[in-house]
């Protein structure tokens, strides 16, 4: 087995195009470092609808220019097979270690495979590259990203012509291209023949960006914003300065891009401490809002001033939850009279079929991830609750964090000119449709058995009550249901709640995600509706975690 394992690192080592890994290689064999090599050499980093994300480092189980050469050849020889020789792909990259490298590599790929490759001009926002496909016609996007993961992380995002990304049977066909390509060296990749776009597409999209707004709509809200060290500012900054807001204030430290993440143990608003950067700002600055984006600015957050001091953040700014900015953004739309359909994940919560129902709008929901959001008929505004809101689906069939904060700071404009917060239009919607409160269970584990331990347990002995609620119904999602493809994951609904639990697929994480619903008659109710909620939520927790054992 040793003798294998060497073999097999070896022959990868003959074909690695990249000095860096090579050497990193190299090191490991040379110190007959059984266990990294056995760790990097196990088996492959799997293409799934996620396209590819992982350690970077020397290896099949790692990002690196080999695997990323090896998945693009794959992509384009799935191209061809679907008739699109010739088509155009369009590549967008990040500013983390290695993704300007590896979107190179796939211009080339691309390029040597008799197709035809644009890269953008430098790091930009996801929804920039999402936007460019549909804009320029081409017949598939790549994304070098790994979004909000750890600084030593990287990935690869694909977008078929549609403009949203793939989705099965697509993904398995892709990989099975990928399989076969043999040796790196009979993959043609020429040094030049692909384009380097200027800042047309850019501004194409700055100028659609526009459409998300109503004319002569307010736009005084002024707001702290924080890119987390990401690609967002400048794209951020220009859609705002084109609208007509106040300049947002920019949390310095954070402000431009840095692979390695130094203010923040993971670049993701919604991780603990991330936004405490943005909190001093705003206790300087006193906006109305705080927005954030993620690194390749796809998600936005929100935080507002809690006047009650009772919020999670740090001198009474509060942070809100995916859900909440996606229920504001939904009234927000309803009020300015919008037409279409409203969807949302399934982990999302179920707020957003109330406000649809009630304005008469059509409501979907769809397994989790804007590449089945972004698929729905007719639709005009779908979110998720890990910060993640299209609100453009005819310019971006994806999330994005520049149309979804311009859209944010419009509504605490109208807002403001009302003497009003978002924290009242909360309150409104609690008071028509019941509290719905949300909260999430997530596991992060070095051993990723232990998610599928936790899954055959809740599959074997299912709860019969959590929180003292009776489960009224149990369905295994693997079975998938009338509306839904099957898919990994379990929920619960019992009476007053709901309950979802799934792998994550972007993560080594088990994600449990939880709804209560308390009614409201009158905003007098909603403190003690909100302690009721709060103790619900707790509970459910502690029993979930004991029958997940986890």
């Amino acid at each position: 087995m040793h003798d294998d394992l060497t073999t097999r690192a070896r022959t990868w080592l003959a074909e690695d195009p990249d000095p860096e890994t090579r050497a990193e290689l190299s090191a490991l064999l040379d110190a007959d470092d059984v266990t990294e090599l056995t760790a990097r050499f196990s088996g492959t980093l799997q293409f799934g609808t996620a396209g590819l994300r992982g350690e970077l480092g020397a290896g099949p189980q790692r990002m690196n220019r080999a695997v990323v050469i090896r998945a693009a050849a794959g992509l384009a020889a799935y191209l061809k097979r679907q008739g699109q020789t010739g088509g155009l792909v369009v590549i967008g990259y990040d500013a983390r270690h290695k993704s300007a490298d590896f979107a190179r590599d796939t211009a080339a790929v691309m390029t040597g495979a008799g197709l035809r490759a644009a890269v953008l001009p430098r790091p930009l926002p996801t929804p920039v590259l999402a936007f460019a496909i549909r804009h320029l016609g081409a017949v598939a996007g790549v994304e070098v990203t790994a979004s909000h993961n750890p600084p030593r992380d990287n990935g690869y995002k694909v977008y078929l012509g549609d403009g949203s990304q793939i989705v099965p049977p697509a993904d398995a066909e892709i990989a099975a291209e990928i399989a076969a390509v043999g040796s790196l060296n009979d993959v043609p990749r020429p040094d030049a023949g692909w384009e380097t776009l200027d800042d047309s597409v850019l501004d194409a999209y700055l100028a659609r960006t526009d459409a998300v707004l109503a004319k002569d709509s307010p736009r005084t809200a002024r707001t702290v914003y924080t890119a987390m060290h990401g690609v967002g500012k400048d794209v951020l900054l220009a859609a705002f300065a084109r609208a007509g807001f106040p300049e947002p204030v920019l949390v310095a430290e954070q402000a431009e891009p840095d692979p390695d993440f130094p203010t923040v143990a993971f670049p993701n608003p919604e991780e603990p401490g991330a936004m405490d950067l943005a909190f001093a700002t705003a206790r300087e600055a006193e906006p109305d809002l705080v927005i954030a984006n993620d690194p390749d600015a796809d998600r936005c957050a929100a935080a507002v001033k809690d006047a009650e001091g009772g919020g999670d953040g740090d001198g009474g700014w509060r942070m809100l939850r995916g859900d909440e900015v996606g229920a504001l953004l939904a009234a927000h739309l309803v009020r300015r009279g919008a037409t279409g359909t409203f969807a949302e994940s399934i982990v999302s919560s179920s707020l957003l079929a109330r406000i649809a129902e009630r304005a008469g709008l059509p409501h979907e929901e769809t397994l989790t991830g804007f590449k089945w959001i972004a698929r729905v008929e007719g639709l005009r505004y779908g979110y998720e609750e890990a910060l993640g809101y299209c609100v453009d689906p005819d310019g971006v069939r994806d999330k994005d964090g520049i149309t979804a904060a311009l859209l944010l700071a419009e509504l605490a404009s109208g807002l403001k000119e009302e003497g009003r917060t978002l924290l009242d239009l909360l309150d409104d919607l609690a008071v028509t449709h019941g509290l719905h409160a949300t909260d999430q269970l997530s596991v992060r584990v070095e051993d990723l058995s232990l998610i599928a331990d936790a899954m055959r347990r809740l599959r074997e002995n299912p709860p019969a009550e959590l929180a003292g609620l009776p489960v009224t119904e149990a369905e295994d999602l693997t079975r998938g249901t009338d509306a839904l493809p099957p898919t990994d994951g379990l929920r619960y609904t019992l009476r007053g709640a709901r309950v979802i639990v799934r792998p994550s697929g972007t993560e080594p994480k088990l994600k449990c995600y939880l709804e209560v619903v308390v009614p409201v008659t009158a905003r007098d109710d909603l403190p003690a509706a909100r302690t009721e909620a709060a103790a619900l939520l707790t509970a459910i927790k502690r029993d979930l975690k004991a029958a997940a054992g986890i």
